[in-house]
């Protein structure tokens, strides 16, 4: 006599669910994809004369994609360090507070904030006419307003950086209280404690490493973010080189209808390479589901 193994009464439902996810998502990002390939290669859009790859040759060999690809990757992976660094630290020293004062809703306030308001306010604040340059030159600190450094529209892009750490480092102070409850880190600090160490290694060989691997994956997809973010950049940013997103629209909008190709290579480059690390922070997390 054989024997069938029960069904999951919910197995139906998960699959239409699934089913109208990939319909009403996954679907159009694809077509959109797909069309912009098309677009790259002469077979779509307003110069369809053909198949040609002439447009993935100027791009890939210009050092415009390759300067802007460079300084995206490098201001996001600057963000998360910076971001992840003072999250870790603030959720370490003040987590009573975190979790159960004012200043626990006060991280809240930066995450409502729209990246185009983030960016006006850091405007405001950091400019040579703005908030901190007046106050220095109120202070003595500088000869007139004009002398601030330049913290904005800066070949270091420091305006980008703190508007985006501000907005970050809240999210990750949350987060790391939120980990600290819910992985029981303090029972393994205890632990460590009673095996010899000392309060500092266990802060460092047990606490850190235990938070920073179960962050790992928002942490990649922070960088994926600011990687792609364009507000931010447009306000606070140099005409050259630019971030991928800005340069992207910046090519589109342009009055020469042969850069739009370009705007699409520029596109799917920073697609591919967001998947690629997608799939990196897809994959982690099912291995830390499995382990």
């Amino acid at each position: 006599m054989k024997t069938s193994a029960p069904r999951s009464s919910t197995s139906k439902p998960e699959r239409a669910a699934f089913a109208l996810f990939l319909l009403a998502a996954v679907l159009p990002i694809a077509a959109s994809l797909a069309y912009a390939f098309l677009y790259t290669i002469g077979l779509a859009g307003l110069l369809s004369t053909g198949f040609s790859l002439h447009s993935w040759a100027r791009m890939l060999g210009a050092s415009e994609l390759w300067t802007s690809f460079g300084l995206s990757i490098a201001v996001a992976a600057a963000v998360v360090t910076l971001a992840t660094a003072g999250g870790l630290a603030l959720s370490l020293v003040l987590r009573g507070s975190i979790e159960g004062g004012p200043l626990g809703t006060f991280l809240y306030l930066p995450l409502a904030l729209p990246y185009t308001v983030a960016g006006f306010v850091t405007y405001q604040l950091l400019a040579p006419t703005g908030l901190f340059s007046r106050l220095a030159f109120r202070l003595g600190w500088v000869a007139g307003p004009a002398d601030f450094p330049a913290l904005t529209n800066d070949r270091f892009a420091l305006g980008i950086l703190a508007a985006h750490v501000a907005l970050a480092l809240p999210f990750m102070a949350l987060l790391f209280t939120q980990l600290q409850a819910s992985e029981r880190v303090d029972r393994f600090a205890a632990l460590a404690r009673s095996l010899g160490a000392t309060p500092g290694q266990a802060l460092r060989r047990v606490v850190v490493p235990m938070l920073l691997s179960r962050a790992a994956t928002p942490m990649l997809l922070l960088f994926v973010v600011v990687l792609g973010s364009y507000e931010i950049p447009l306000l606070l940013g140099r005409q050259a080189p630019q971030m991928l997103s800005v340069l992207t629209y910046r090519k589109w909008q342009r009055f020469d209808i042969l850069q739009k190709p370009e705007a699409f290579v520029v596109a799917l480059v920073y697609t591919l390479f967001a998947l690629a690390v997608l799939v990196a922070a897809l994959r982690r997390t099912r291995t830390e589901e499995h382990g």
